[in-house]
């Protein structure tokens, strides 16, 4: 019998098992598909071209010293610094470049929009400081106390975000605001509002949901830290911790899929596969959605006030609709420059187009024209993921709903020539270079990934749903209510996204409750 089960072979369940097995556990992931990875798959979705499933970009796990810790690098773990993190392919042609060096960004902006170029480098020095602020939860796990423990250390951080916005007063408006809102203040046109805007949607945010702003000053964490590229796509991470794993005798066993979680006089006793087979454990560890975990897969379900509380949490209906598109070539922006192509590349041109996307997705409606969108070819970086000369095109709709009227299976071969009609704008030329695509609906990653709504943060980011309040007060700490069970994973502390935070915190209070050092 395993000391550990983890339940999800995601990043985050993966972090955890590590952490678990370094420190002596015998320890079993157990991974519903034929792989293991969740989200973040790198799959030939297209014969002979690689694409992720889900996360491109990894920023979050490495701003931590997760990688570091656990000897990524020497587990074949190679990042690529992505820079520019991000342009702006404007309808007109005019680019916008977002650079890791922030008066490098300012100097671009100025070349088309020098009033926004200004008031953008005093957005940034406004939101620095609370990104580094923030750092305190990212780092210390979950637990106000934790946080608190490292202000002496993070002091300054932490004063320059109350003095540069206003006090705490102007501090909480600020991160209660929506991001349209903060950004129609902060910024004069669509020239920046726009791509910052778009930036922050890819996280499937409304502009206009209240305590979105996070979202908008998460575009300070790009300047501080980067944007990253894992060589052979987000399955490069998921290698990694794999083959460390291994190294600290864990173990992951896929097409194991969990149909309940067992407990017996209020401690766990183990799992069920939905093949009969019983895996008993004296400690589970949850990485999937909490909701699932506690609501649905435990046997009993919790009930009471802290399931009350849990099944409050909220997600949006707008999730990401994918077209994964194959070609002999990256798309020619006319007014295109080297390293555009390196990150994020937005076809945004405002910010009330990302506004009626978002509302149509909440009505259950497609977004209209012009359909927000955005792009990643990180074929340029990495030649890994398509043959030689070609390239992928990862295109996204960040505002698609999940639950559509009418349903997906007549409409969304549809939606997906609208996409490519918004790149096609902008780089002209660009269907005659396809040699292939794969369209991924919500519907599909929801099915394929076992994300109820399709949503890519499990729930919202909202501000009430992060940090020490994610899932919800009373879970925030990675224990639950049965002794031995412990949640992990995208919807518990401290966010969202390959953080590899919540992995690592959830192992944490897993040893702090076996009385062995992290």
């Amino acid at each position: 019998m395993p000391d550990a089960i983890v339940i999800g072979a995601g990043h985050n369940g993966l972090v955890c098992a590590c952490y678990l097995a370094r420190a002596g556990l015998d320890v079993l992931v157990l991974e519903q598909a034929d792989e293991a990875g969740g989200g973040s798959r790198t799959v030939e979705t297209v014969p002979g071209y690689r694409f992720d499933t889900h996360s491109v970009a990894h920023n979050i796990i490495n701003m931590t010293d997760i990688p570091a810790e656990l000897d990524l690098a020497g587990a074949g773990l190679e990042y690529r610094q992505m820079d520019p993190f991000a342009v702006s392919v404007r309808g007109d042609g005019r680019i916008v470049r977002f650079h890791r060096d922030v008066d490098a960004t300012v100097a671009s902006l100025a070349e088309t929009a020098p009033h926004d170029a200004f008031a953008y480098a005093g957005f940034m020095e406004r939101a620095l400081p609370v990104i580094d602020a923030v750092m305190l939860g990212i780092d210390a796990g979950a637990g106000p106390r934790r946080a608190l423990s490292q202000l002496p250390s993070r002091a300054r951080g932490a004063l320059l975000a109350l003095t540069r916005n206003g006090g705490p007063t102007g501090l909480a408006r600020l991160l209660v605001a929506p991001y349209a809102r903060l950004l129609a203040e902060h910024l004069h046109s669509d020239v920046a509002r726009a791509p910052v805007a778009a930036f922050a949607a890819h996280s499937s945010a409304s502009p206009a949901q209240t305590g979105s702003s996070m979202y908008s000053l998460w575009q300070a964490a790009y300047h501080r830290f980067g944007q990253w590229h894992a060589v052979g796509g987000a399955q490069g991470l998921v290698d990694a911790l794999v083959t460390r794993l291994e190294s600290y005798g864990g173990r992951v066993r896929t097409s194991a899929n969990v149909q309940r979680i067992v407990r017996e006089a209020g401690r766990v006793r183990g799992v069920s596969l939905d093949s009969g087979e019983q895996l008993g454990a004296p400690v589970v560890v949850s990485a999937i959605d909490p909701r699932s975990a506690l609501l649905e897969l435990l046997d009993p379900p919790l009930v009471g006030a802290v399931a009350d509380e849990l099944r409050a949490t909220h997600r949006g209906n707008a999730v990401q609709m994918l077209v994964h598109v194959a070609t002999t070539a990256l798309p020619a922006y006319p007014a295109g420059r080297p390293g555009d192509w390196n990150g994020l590349q937005s076809h945004v041109n405002g910010l009330d187009d990302l506004v009626a996307g978002f509302a149509a997705a909440e009505a259950r409606r497609l977004p209209p024209d012009p359909v927000p969108t955005y792009a990643f070819t990180t074929s340029a970086l990495d030649d890994t993921l398509a043959p030689a000369g070609h390239h992928t095109v990862y295109l996204a709709c960040p505002s698609a709903p999940f639950d559509l009227e009418g349903g997906w299976s007549t409409q969304a071969d549809g939606f997906a020539e609208r996409m490519l009609d918004v790149v096609e704008a902008r780089a002209p030329g660009f269907r005659d270079t396809i040699v292939g695509t794969s369209v991924r609906t919500p519907e599909q990653m929801a099915a394929e990934l076992r994300w109820p709504g399709a949503h890519p943060m499990v729930l919202d980011i909202t501000i009430d749903q992060l940090a020490w309040l994610r899932p919800t007060q009373s879970l925030s700490r990675y224990h639950t209510p049965v002794r031995g069970l412990f949640l992990s994973g995208a919807g518990t502390a401290p966010t969202g996204g390959v953080a590899g935070s919540p992995g690592r915190g959830a192992a944490k209070a897993v040893l702090r409750r076996h009385g062995t050092p992290p």
